[in-house]
């Protein structure tokens, strides 16, 4: 069975839809309409991507980031929290 690798992918809110990377992955891109055709058309990009990097010999990126979140509030900041 072939090892499964997760890439992260960040979406960001644009003037006109969506759009779509992933830092493990240089000029691998997406963008769209709505966030759920965006999140699909970055899948494809990343298979597209992948695949054209393997055909040319080239090595395929490990996964190496990750995400988190801060949390913060005004009024936890008005408080000195």
């Amino acid at each position: 069975m072939a090892e499964m690798s997760r890439y992260l992918i960040i979406i960001e809110e644009t003037a006109t839809g969506y759009s779509a990377y992933s830092p493990d992955l240089p000029g691998c891109v997406a963008a769209g309409k709505a966030r759920d055709s965006v999140e699909r058309e970055m899948h494809d990009a990343i298979e597209f991507h992948l695949d054209g990097l393997r055909r040319a010999g080239e090595p395929i990126p490990a996964p190496r980031s990750q995400a988190s979140y801060c949390e913060w509030s005004e009024r936890a900041e008005r408080h000195g929290r």
